[in-house]
């Protein structure tokens, strides 16, 4: 096994990300979300269409606050570097206004450093609810 030196902990960089998406979700600010991405970056929700592109991404995660998700709970498991990229596989929760728990869901994202910070860049998810 190859060890990649770095003077970043990749598991505290990710932690931070992921308190910044949960952070800025709770504000409501689906551009400041879609900010947290890479320029091409993609999201690949479960039963809909890939949001592709900054514009895009936010308009995906605006309509998922018009959904009624307030907040995200964000649960990272395990997180591996390959030099300029990540890839993190965690698990989240989804409340309502009233901190009610409303879905659990497991993702993979892929992270990329853009411009020396690190982004989402593919972001794929589905719920461990059953199928309707």
């Amino acid at each position: 096994m190859s060890t990649i030196l770095t003077d970043e902990n990749i598991n505290d960089v990710i932690l931070n990300r992921n308190e910044l998406f949960m952070e800025t979700f709770r504000k409501g600010d689906a551009q400041g979300i879609g900010n947290l991405y890479t320029e091409e970056g993609q999201v690949m929700p479960q039963n809909g269409m890939t949001a592709k592109g900054r514009n895009a991404i936010s308009e995906f995660w605006k309509g998922a606050m018009n959904t009624g998700i307030k907040s995200i709970e964000m649960n990272l498991e395990e997180v591996e570097r390959h030099g300029d990229t990540a890839i993190e596989v965690s698990n989240a929760k989804l409340f309502d206004e009233n901190n009610q728990l409303i879905d659990q869901v497991k993702y993979i994202v892929i992270w990329k450093k853009e411009n020396g910070e690190w982004k989402l860049h593919r972001d794929i998810f589905n719920s461990n609810g059953e199928a309707k």
